[in-house]
């Protein structure tokens, strides 16, 4: 792609972004959220090939749905209240219909199909954005909005969480596992939106940092499916070593940086009184942390096939830029010590 249509389609995301995120106005926030879907189309079809064009219509009607319904349900809360800002969305109808919305922009359950077949059409690059930046803004909506129907948050949170950990247990494409791996975690953050927004931040962060670690893990190795990811010991052993701790830190185990979030979130839905939320939760989690086991089987204890093709790419350096993938592989293992000073700062 020209460098200059790159850096304006780059600089179009940026700003759908933050017009959502400065908006008090519904309308100021759809125009943002529409710039945003406009910029990342043309990135997501520029591989011409009929996965990527089909997999660009998808998502294309898919946010055209969810901003048509946004707008909906603002226009329809302007006529009933008389307020367009967006701190003031008071009446149940128009809160419920933009919580739909939303959850169909960001890809939770029940509304979540088009993530994976999106997901697995592009490349590795676009598939980071589309599962990182283009969950911001929409959540930025979320948290100002704060819907009071409880229910429907913790319904869509649960079916989340049991989706995505049930979704990714047969897969075999690595796009598609970090997509219901990404639709878990949503509803793990959706879950605890209404109890304690400035935890639905720090979980959001936590999943963006080891997110990206994945993705850029995986461009690095060129993997796309379960079995490439063997040949990722003569390609790079130290990252290799690494990424297991990386998965199992996106399972959320002990003594790794992906605990933080999840235990915080289980005390403060049993603080709430959600005891049953909470153990479904936990127990969903076991589902997700069996796919994370088996790429973690694949990528350190099996070995690629010494024939021309699996040999090949290991003497290929790779060009890419290997310091945003250090320091998010970091983040992504050892912030655990520091939950105290992340706490206290978001005043948990």
């Amino acid at each position: 792609m020209n460098p200059y249509v790159l850096a304006t389609l780059l600089l179009g995301l940026g700003l759908g972004t933050t017009i959502t995120f400065a908006s008090s106005h519904w309308f100021f926030a759809w125009m943002g959220l529409e710039i945003n879907t406009l910029a990342i189309i043309p990135l997501m079809a520029q591989h011409h090939h009929p996965r990527a064009v089909e997999a660009t219509t998808k998502y294309f009607l898919t946010q055209a749905t969810a901003a048509a319904m946004l707008l909906f349900a603002s226009t329809t809360n302007a006529w009933l209240t008389g307020q367009w800002a967006i701190q003031q969305t008071s009446h149940p109808l128009p809160i419920t219909l933009v919580t739909i919305a939303l959850a169909l922009k960001i890809g939770l359950a029940p509304v979540h199909a088009w993530l994976p077949e999106v997901l697995q059409g592009l490349d590795l690059t676009t598939g980071l954005i589309l599962s990182t930046w283009q969950k911001l803004a929409p959540f930025a909506l979320l948290l100002q909005v704060q819907p009071a129907n409880s229910t429907i948050l913790i319904i869509l949170g649960l079916t989340s969480t049991l989706v995505g950990g049930w979704g990714g247990l047969n897969q075999t494409q690595l796009r598609k596992i970090l997509a219901y791996s990404s639709i878990a975690h949503l509803g793990w953050m959706i879950l605890i939106l209404q109890f304690s927004p400035s935890l639905t931040l720090l979980t959001l962060t936590m999943y963006l940092l080891m997110t990206s670690s994945m993705f850029l893990v995986f461009k690095l190795n060129k993997a796309t499916d379960i079995n490439t990811l063997a040949t990722s010991w003569a390609k790079a052993p130290t990252l290799t070593a690494l990424t297991p701790l990386v998965l199992l830190s996106l399972g959320g185990l002990p003594p790794l940086t992906g605990f933080m979030p999840k235990w915080l979130i289980l005390q403060e839905l049993s603080k709430q009184g959600l005891a049953t939320t909470a153990t479904l939760a936990a127990m969903s989690a076991l589902l997700s942390l069996y796919f994370y086991l088996r790429l973690s089987y694949a990528i350190t204890l099996t070995m690629s096939p010494n024939n021309l093709n699996g040999v090949t790419p290991w003497r290929l350096t790779s060009p890419q830029l290997t310091l945003p993938l250090a320091i998010s592989t970091m983040g992504a293992l050892f912030l655990l010590p520091l939950t105290p000073a992340m706490t206290a700062l978001l005043a948990l």
